[in-house]
């Protein structure tokens, strides 16, 4: 524990009863969590596959790994977990796959295949369509979900009509979720949590499997992850739970940090340990903070100091226009650069939405100052990516409406939203998936028997793919698919030019070796099965798409 301060020390060492660390800003609580993962195995001989450390965003719990590995040997650590609250539950789910009702290669639907699903409801219920709008009932359906209310629940509770309405969307939307075996992604908390209360086997199973449970940033637990760690500790509450209610600006989606305050009610033995000496701020900065905080009445005091100095005064300057606010920003950068030698990689511009990022760069190209943009689309946003993830899914998982539907036309088949309509219809009647339905004796006699040969056709070679994939390395086999269906020719024809139709193939290029680089268990060295590795890239570009949210 060389280099820990006393109460960081006291935070590692703190093993016996469940334990809150108040960690502010910049206090080195990610190295106390390090820390105490490496004294469990070390010093308490608790097995590394036993030990838990769950954070929000896949750069933390990597953050996490890489850190650990420099601690520790690699067969010392082996079969530890360190993920999101969301990859924990899958794991949960993927181990418990009869106890949910569902197949091996169910699917974990992103935003916008949940958001096109509810759409797809709408469209069947003009009442309902008229009185909703479609994001707004995803949202509405996400917030029940994440405070575990079932459909059932959602309408008793509805508070209007327009609750009422989005309360029978969601039963409807969780019955479609069913017939396609998939999921989305709130279920990854939700279900877990409903299996472990109501099962005791199961539940008794998981807290013997959780020898030790260490949370980050738990001012940003909901409702149901909340839950889901109360489930998991049990009654021997083997847990450490880091968070600042300082620092809790996820509000709008859920989070509550009112959670910090319920670990005493729910764990009496809970001891708590305060970490206020900051390593990454001047004093300057620490003042202001602290007195913007002492306003709040509602959460627990704590008051950060530093020793790395006093630092430079804060300045406030008033501009009239976003204009003249991008060029004081510009001109400043500039003034420092050349009186006081800062080199422009030692500053950094923050800004509360990309909407504001145009007129920034404006400045900066206008003043030749150098600079690198980070946000913009997301790698897994891309619609070459999505599509390729579509094919992927359908591998995996034959009962993927969504990913049939975007896939279906890509490139063109001639299969045209009136067959798709009526497929649909179909579906809904027998309660079942568009690609059981297309095989059915109702499709044959109600599609055009032309469209219905070549929908028939595009299944049967979705079939004799999924057994090539299967036979050998997903990424492998992918190429041959996108040769197969000449996707480069379909981007040529999407596009104006030839370069940008070059530039999405070689986001394809980069989504194949990233496959490659995935589709290998990190614990084991083994090659992932193709249901672990879908539902693997699945939840990454679900995750990053979240955080990429939540910063916006």
């Amino acid at each position: 524990m060389h280099g820990l301060n006393p109460q960081q020390q006291a935070a590692v060492r703190h093993v016996d009863t469940p334990l809150l660390v108040l960690a502010g800003a910049g206090s080195g609580k990610t190295r106390v969590i390090v820390e105490k993962i490496v004294h469990l195995i070390e010093a308490k001989g608790t097995p590394a596959n036993g030990i838990w450390a769950v954070t929000f965003t896949n750069k933390a719990a990597r953050e996490m790994g890489e850190r650990i590995a420099q601690r520790l040997p690699a067969d010392r650590r082996r079969g530890l977990n360190i993920s999101t609250f969301h990859t924990l539950g899958l794991k949960l789910i993927r181990r418990e796959t009869a106890a949910f009702g569902l197949r091996p290669g169910f699917t974990v639907l992103d935003a916008e295949d949940s958001l096109n699903l509810i759409k797809s409801l709408l469209a069947q219920n003009e009442a309902a369509a008229g009185l909703l709008e479609p994001k707004e009932a995803q949202r509405q359906i996400s917030a029940w979900k994440n405070d575990l209310l079932t459909p059932s629940r959602a309408a008793t509770a509805a508070a209007d009509e327009v609750e009422a309405a989005i309360a029978s969307l969601y039963h409807d939307y969780d019955r479609q979720l069913t017939a396609c075996n998939a999921l989305d992604f709130d279920d990854l908390i939700k279900r877990p949590v409903e299996l472990l209360r109501d099962d005791s086997d199961a539940r008794e199973r998981w807290q013997r499997r959780v020898r030790y449970l260490l949370v980050d940033e738990y001012q940003d637990t909901n409702t149901s992850q909340y839950e889901l760690v109360r489930l998991l500790v049990g009654p021997l509450a083997r847990l450490t739970a880091v968070g600042d209610d300082h620092q809790s600006i996820y509000a709008w989606r859920g989070a509550r940090p009112e959670n910090l305050s319920h670990l005493a009610r729910d764990f009496p033995r809970l001891a708590t340990i305060k970490l206020e000496q900051n390593y990454r701020s001047v004093n300057t900065v620490l003042t202001a903070a602290n007195q913007l905080i002492a306003n709040d009445p509602t959460t627990q005091p704590k008051r950060l100091w530093s020793a790395v100095g006093p630092g430079e005064a804060h300045r406030v300057l008033v501009c009239d226009t976003a204009d003249d606010e991008a060029e004081r920003i510009a001109t400043d950068i500039l003034h420092r650069h050349f009186k006081d030698q800062t080199p422009y990689r030692h500053v950094a511009i923050l800004f509360r939405g990309n909407h504001q990022a145009r007129l920034l760069e404006q400045q900066l190209r206008k003043l030749s100052i150098p600079y690198q943009l980070t946000g913009g689309q997301s790698f897994f946003e891309r619609a070459e990516v999505k599509d390729a993830m579509a094919y992927l899914r359908l591998m995996s998982n034959p009962s993927d409406d969504a990913a049939l539907l975007r896939i279906i036309n890509t490139p063109r088949r001639g299969i045209g939203p009136t067959t798709l309509e009526r497929l649909g219809l179909i579906a809904r009647e027998r309660r079942t998936h568009l690609a059981e339905a297309a095989r059915s004796i109702s499709a044959e006699q109600r599609l055009d028997p032309r469209v219905h040969h070549q929908l028939l056709q595009f299944l049967d070679w979705l079939d004799a793919a999924r057994l090539d994939i299967n036979a050998r390395p997903a990424a492998e086999a992918m190429r041959t698919l996108l040769e197969e269906i000449d996707y480069a020719a379909y981007l040529r024809d999407q596009e104006n030019s030839s370069k940008a139709a070059e530039r999405r193939w070689t986001n394809l290029q980069d989504w194949l070796e990233w496959t490659e680089r995935i589709g290998i268990d990190n614990d084991s060295g083994e090659a992932l099965s193709l249901t672990e590795l879908v539902q693997k890239m699945s939840l990454l570009g679900i995750l990053e798409q979240k955080t990429r949210d939540q910063d916006d």
